[in-house]
């Protein structure tokens, strides 16, 4: 059962949630916490013990916004676990599009290669990660919404975040600057990288085919990038960039300003495609939750492919 809240959302009733306290006495096992361990009192009552076991392995629990069956599974303090106590949790299965993080309000995702971000005018029947969400939040309600918040290019893989709410959306795209805390990507450019790390800043234009280079009359838009390299080897690096801002392209057309254009970027200047990609992958998103303000951190593994490139003898 729902019901609308006086702000116009949606209340899950048939749902318990419950953040978990700071502190020394707080729980550590999952079991704990759903009221068959030794944690009193239980933040969710004494339920029977085949209750607790059918909730996990039929998909009732979720911890940290991700579905979870281990009994076991280590909790930290501040941690959000949520139990439908009507029926499961919806699960997304998509081959280029997983789940890291949700919750009320947002919802972190791994988005793969070659999948758009939101659709365009000349893409409207390809499946989008935002089609995909959408379908995903209204099987669990009809009335679910999800909410672009910030993009990332089709052939780009990594972190990306989407709002549940409008105010959650807001808050995020109003502020952002002081929202985003850190986002890091990892690439393989073609090329040995001379300097360890540098900081590259141009102004953005984009000419009328819709590409973007960096302009010499100041007439484009401030772009800043941070770059570190992680490794070299076999005519190619591997190199860790910051954003100190997030225009289109940006670390693709810095990575070209620089010599060292990214592996599979034929279109800033890549000669190579070894990996049949764009080796351009966002690895880290931190940022404070656009209710609570909770400082939330995630990091990717570097793709096993990028690391086989520099490795590769």
């Amino acid at each position: 059962m729902r019901s609308r809240n006086g702000n116009g959302r949606m209340d899950r009733t048939e749902n318990k949630i419950v953040q978990l306290p700071n502190g020394s006495d707080a729980p550590r096992r999952l079991i704990d916490v759903l009221g068959d361990g030794d944690y009193r009192p239980h933040l969710f009552g004494t339920p029977k013990r085949g209750d607790v076991k059918a909730w996990l392995k039929y998909g009732h629990v979720r911890l940290r916004g991700q579905i979870v069956s281990q009994f076991d599974a280590a909790v930290d303090p501040g941690d959000t676990v949520e139990v439908n106590l009507t029926r499961p949790f919806p699960r997304l299965t998509h081959s280029r599009l997983k789940i890291v993080y949700e919750d009320e309000d947002i919802i972190v995702v791994n988005k793969g290669y070659g999948l758009l971000s939101v659709g365009t005018g000349s893409a409207r029947n390809v499946d989008t990660a935002y089609d995909i969400l959408k379908k995903y939040v209204k099987s669990e309600h009809p009335d679910n919404k999800i909410f672009v918040v910030h993009r990332l290019d089709r052939d780009t893989s990594g972190l990306m975040m989407f709002a549940k709410s409008i105010e959650a959306q807001t808050a995020m795209q109003h502020n952002w600057n002081n929202m985003v805390l850190a986002r890091t990507y990892v690439a393989v450019t073609e090329g040995v990288m001379e300097q360890d790390s540098g900081y590259i800043r141009s102004d953005l234009a984009e000419t009328s085919a819709y590409e973007v280079y960096s302009a010499q009359n100041g007439m484009g838009r401030m772009a800043a990038t941070h770059y570190r390299v992680l490794e070299r080897g076999g005519g190619y690096t591997l190199v860790e960039f910051s954003l100190d801002t997030g225009r289109k392209n940006q670390i693709r057309v810095h990575a070209k300003d620089l010599g060292h254009p990214i592996v599979g970027d034929r279109k800033y200047g890549a000669k190579r495609s070894p990996i049949h990609r764009l080796a351009l992958h966002a690895r880290t998103l931190r940022f404070a939750h656009p209710r609570t303000r909770r400082d939330m951190n995630f990091e990717l593994p570097i793709p096993s492919r990028f690391v086989g490139l520099t490795r590769h003898s």
